[in-house]
């Protein structure tokens, strides 16, 4: 399923201002990137997935037409998806872009610079042996 050109459209308005916006195609969806963090994404599957700050997860499932957002069995604390009712209004749909882009500067902010986080090295080795030739 495609992802909804309209919503699109209108995203990209809220963020036109914004110098660090990139668009990457993401699972059917189009993700937009602010300084390198997602903060929001027109999904292909509908609605909207938001980035939200874990801590606020609970609450922000409270709210109308919002949802945890999972991939395959697991919830993504960090994301929720919003469903189409909930954002048809201009103001609306600012609002959970703008709550996105708020998370997405507080974690660039905290990442390392490159903005990859460091992965943790396995504890063992496959295969035993990791010497060279």
């Amino acid at each position: 399923m495609a992802y909804d050109e309209t919503t699109a459209a209108r995203v990209r308005r809220i963020l036109a201002s914004r110098r660090d916006v990139q668009e990457t195609p993401l699972m059917g969806g189009l993700c937009f990137m602010v300084a390198g963090s997602m903060c929001c994404s027109v999904s292909g599957k509908g609605g909207l997935l938001v980035r939200v700050d874990p801590g606020d997860f609970e609450e922000v499932l409270t709210e109308p037409h919002v949802k945890p957002m999972r991939m395959g069995r697991r919830t993504m604390r960090g994301f929720v998806r919003v469903e189409s009712e909930g954002y048809r209004a201009d103001p609306a749909l600012e609002r959970w872009v703008r709550r996105g882009v708020a998370v997405a500067m507080a974690r660039s902010r905290t990442s390392p610079p490159g903005g990859k986080r460091k992965r943790r090295s396995p504890s063992k080795t496959l295969g035993g042996d990791t010497s060279a030739g």
